[in-house]
């Protein structure tokens, strides 16, 4: 199991379900609130228009009793006065919460008052005398009082200086949620509250509410869709990603298993495959297979280089048992001039051999600084033969001691093919140091002259171990070269030897 889950198949699939069921909760979420939204402000379009209804009748000045509240299921309404008592209210309304008025009864004062009845006319308040008018005003300021009570109504109160005029209906309306009870059955409901002023000059506030059923069904069926599609579409989303990432890692898997092959067999002679599609897993494969037949070329040269080798030191260190066995019997017959000279060559191979390993390893060079015609003059001094013609101040950078190495094997080699004479010449060509070595000998045939190169090669097989050396010290030069960042390359000397040509960076000044 633990297995199961930690494999990139399994996370894969895991994320992709994730986050696929993130996105669709928050869109569900998104879609539920704005359907939500949609709805409510429907509901609250409704009330509205159910409350300018009954607040039509009440500036039209019908009187409280003759209005149509409509069906109290649909749209239960509350007609107050400023002061907060109920004045007209749906028949079959028991209860009502979120109005501001608890009341579902008229009061029986308020219901009776002057917006039932008519009003005076001017011609009227002129015939019955200036005591009848100061009556009809009073009663208009009565009823204009009773509206600018402080008291009850509780969001109506304090709205005097904004309330309508004469027989207009406010623009202004208030919404509110709550619940009512008709015939027994509550539900909730969006309110509108309107203000109207009657033709006598009373403000009151019609309260009218639209249910919220639709909405809360709207929502319910919604979310219960969501919640049965959404484990549907994650398991949709899961069981797609399985397949399609385990047909993506199917070639990663025959890579593995190739490799795994490789290691238990130790045959680097193998190689994995290589999938049709010129994607990332195919670039892999190749890469794995060109990292095998760099390691394979690695391995066999290795083998090679430790069979030459041992071949190389079997020599000297048989003649020099030999010696040692012949002195030991007869000591007037030792040898001592020989066995020295099979220690030195000894002692040189395997100083030789000490420096390829290092060379192998990737040493890096020493970060000096040195000049290369001073070195190759020093070289030349110690060697009988030897012509140095070098310009002033071209330094290079990296081992003096590995660059010195280098020239003394190159100078060896032409000493051991010259007639008479080796040309050394150091010179500057941009941003390189370029050093040649030249010789007068037979030269080297042009099929051959990448091979003088390889370890313990030596193309004239005629000459003896002892004049031709054990093979090592041009692929040592080689080596040095690269590992400096030049080149070392071999051609045709102008005499018809062998011309060595050495290319290192210059220092910057």
């Amino acid at each position: 199991m633990r297995r199961l889950f930690g494999s990139v198949r399994a996370k894969a699939t895991l994320a992709a379900t994730a986050v696929v069921a993130v996105a669709l909760a928050a869109a569900g979420a998104a879609v539920l609130l704005s359907l939500r939204a949609d709805l409510v402000d429907q509901a609250d379009a409704q009330a509205d228009s159910a409350a300018r209804h009954v607040a039509s009748q009440l500036a039209a000045g019908i009187a409280y009793g003759d209005l149509e509240l409509g069906d109290a299921e649909e749209h239960p309404v509350q007609v107050a006065e400023e002061e907060g008592r109920l004045v007209a209210a749906s028949e079959d309304l028991e209860s009502v919460d979120g109005t501001g008025i608890a009341a579902v009864r008229p009061d029986p004062v308020a219901s009776r008052s002057p917006s039932a009845s008519p009003v005076p006319s001017a011609t009227a308040q002129d015939d019955d005398g200036g005591d009848d008018g100061e009556d009809d005003n009073h009663g208009r300021r009565s009823g204009r009082g009773s509206g600018s009570g402080k008291s009850g109504g509780g969001d109506d109160a304090g709205r005097e200086d904004d309330d309508p005029a004469v027989g207009q209906i406010s623009e202004d309306v208030r919404n509110s949620q709550g619940t009512a009870t008709v015939d027994g059955d509550t539900a909730a409901y969006r309110f509108a509250a309107v203000e109207v002023t009657t033709p006598q000059d009373v403000t009151l506030t019609v309260r009218a509410g639209a249910p919220l059923a639709a909405e809360q069904g709207a929502v319910r069926t919604a979310l219960t869709a969501m919640l049965i599609g959404l484990p549907l579409l994650l398991a949709t989303v899961a069981g797609v990603t399985w397949r399609v990432t385990r047909r993506a890692l199917r070639p990663v898997e025959g890579i593995r298993g190739e490799m795994a092959a490789i290691t238990a067999s130790q045959d680097l002679a193998r190689r994995v495959p290589v999938p049709a599609a010129h994607d990332e897993v195919a670039r892999l494969a190749r890469t794995t297979n060109e990292t095998l037949a760099a390691l394979e070329a690695s391995v066999e040269r290795q083998r090679r280089f430790v069979a030459d080798a041992s071949h190389e030191l079997r020599s000297p260190i048989a003649s020099l048992r030999t010696q040692l066995e012949v002195g030991a019997a007869h000591p007037e017959l030792l040898d001592v001039a020989g066995a020295v000279e099979d220690t030195v060559r000894l002692q040189r191979l395997a100083a030789d051999l000490l420096l390829l390993a290092r060379l192998d390893a990737g040493e890096r060079p020493v970060d000096g600084r040195f000049d290369l015609g001073v070195l190759a003059a020093e070289e030349g001094e110690r060697r009988a033969g030897v012509a140095v013609a070098a310009e002033d101040a071209l330094e290079v950078s990296g081992s003096r001691g590995q660059v010195g190495r280098l020239l003394a094997n190159l100078l060896d080699n032409a000493l051991r093919h010259a007639r008479e004479r080796v040309e050394v010449r150091v010179r500057g060509d941009g941003a390189w140091a370029v050093l040649t070595v030249a010789d007068d000998g037979d030269g080297i045939p042009a099929g051959q002259r990448d091979r003088v190169f390889e370890r313990f090669v030596r193309l004239d097989d005629a000459r003896s171990r002892d004049d031709g050396g054990a093979g090592l010290g041009l692929a040592i030069a080689r080596d040095v070269a690269v590992r400096h960042g030049g080149t070392l390359t071999v051609g045709e000397a102008p005499a018809g030897g062998a011309l060595f040509e050495l290319r290192l960076p210059r220092r910057a000044s």
